[in-house]
């Protein structure tokens, strides 16, 4: 068989020797078709083993670049889009201190208004005294004027049928003008009381006349007022609002929750009493109500927000290494930001820690427990600085950042669970770009 196989591959691969020499003989080794081909298909498929993986090393090197470069180009983006919404929080912030200004200095001109509209009502008060004392002195004049009427009358009658003998003419007509002169005396009098009467009754006329001016062009500038507060405070609301409708958080509920635990963060805003009499006063202060309403509403909001996550944990510089969703086949349930090692962590809300140690894959964690049924978790760190049961307020320093745990390198694993389920971080710092 092995004769055969050596004739047929001898035409392509003839019989070879290879000679040795040496100093003091020559040897050879003789090939022959067999082994030639044997050896020649060794080396083929070295050289082709050789091309595969260095074909597949090279592919895995230039994937690798491209993974890097991905990699690269949405650390790029996500930093981005951080500074973006760092600088929409600052610019929120501006604006609503600018807000809260607004808000103070309306309230001052409601304070303002509010004893303007006093004042106007004591003056409308004297007024109505003034005009009732007027009256009552015509009403009294006219009556004495009535009366000496018929003195008069009864004087005239008594003349005119007196039929006295014993009066000469003479004394007739001493008599006649004495009456006269009487009746004279007291219709001048009559009439000039009259006058004054009416006299003063016209200056209490254009004075109440002054009063309704006033009290209406006051009301003017109270419905301008009221109207600014109300819309000032309708475009300050709707961004809270929206804010906590987008981390999913029912407002309604919140709110109420926020009011049953007042506590060293003041109370609701005590109503507004404008007036007791008009309709116009008891307008005003329904309108100026509806605006304590509104403000209490948003001093709920701002406790509120200072009980929720509605921050970022770091306040240098920083990167966005990975987010929430799945990672590498693998939920990853929080967001990573990298920085230098040591950097201050900060809590993102006001809180009670539950947890400061040790814990297997966090590497040293700390847990606050916030309003709402919300906790945070800050892993990795490299010192913790915080106690279990201490209380702890948004901003107040928790620890710094390290590379402890399960982690490839330095950085902050950030997390927020609502009802013990993880949700995502980023929910609640986009929520609030456009208040703080």
């Amino acid at each position: 068989m092995g004769v055969k196989l050596n004739a047929m591959l001898g035409r392509a691969f003839p019989e070879q020797r290879l000679f040795l020499r040496s100093d003091t003989e020559t040897r050879f080794v003789r090939l022959s078709p067999v082994t030639q081909l044997i050896g020649l298909s060794g080396s083929a498929l070295v050289v082709g083993w050789s091309i595969i993986a260095t074909s597949i090393i090279l592919m895995d090197s230039i994937g690798s670049g491209n993974v890097r470069d991905q990699a690269k180009r949405e650390q790029a983006l996500y930093e981005q889009r951080l500074n973006a919404l760092s600088q929409e929080r600052d610019a929120r912030a501006e604006e609503a201190s600018e807000a809260i200004d607004r808000f103070n200095a309306a309230l001052t001109q409601v304070s303002q208004m509010q004893s303007s509209l006093l004042s106007s009502e004591t003056r409308r008060r004297e007024l109505e005294t003034g005009i009732e004392v007027i009256q009552t002195t015509l009403r009294r004049t006219m009556t004495e004027r009535d009366a000496a009427r018929g003195e008069v009358q009864a004087l005239t009658t008594e003349i005119e049928g007196t039929q006295d003998a014993g009066l000469t003419e003479a004394q007739k007509l001493a008599d006649y003008e004495s009456t006269v002169d009487y009746l004279a005396a007291a219709l001048g009098d009559t009439a000039e009381e009259r006058d004054v009467m009416a006299d003063e009754a016209a200056e209490a006329e254009a004075f109440a006349e002054e009063l309704i001016l006033d009290a209406r062009l006051q009301q003017e500038r109270n419905d301008e007022i009221f109207t600014k507060l109300e819309d000032a405070l309708t475009i300050s609301v709707k961004p809270l609002d929206k804010m906590f409708s987008s981390a999913g958080l029912s407002t309604d509920s919140l709110l109420d929750s926020v009011r049953r635990g007042y506590s060293g963060q003041g109370g609701p805003l005590t109503p507004l009493t404008v007036s007791t009499k008009g309709m116009a006063a008891a307008a005003d202060s329904a309108r100026a109500n509806g605006i304590l309403e509104k403000l209490d509403e948003m001093n709920l909001y701002r406790i509120a927000a200072q009980k929720a996550p509605f921050d970022v944990p770091l306040k240098d510089s920083f990167r966005f290494t990975s987010g929430f969703g799945q990672r590498w086949g693998r939920m990853h349930e929080g967001t990573d930001f990298a920085a230098a090692y040591g950097t201050p962590i900060y809590a993102t809300a006001d809180g009670v820690v539950t947890y400061a140690g040790t814990m297997s894959g966090y590497g040293r964690l700390v847990k606050i427990e916030h309003e709402f049924g919300i906790e945070t978790r800050y892993a990795h760190q490299s010192k913790i600085r915080v106690k279990v049961g201490q209380r702890v307020s948004r901003g107040d320093r928790i620890g710094d950042m390290g590379n402890s745990g399960r982690s490839t390198g330095t950085h902050l694993h950030y997390e927020v669970r609502v009802g013990g389920k993880p949700v995502n971080p980023m929910t609640y710092i986009k929520a609030a770009k456009d208040v703080f």
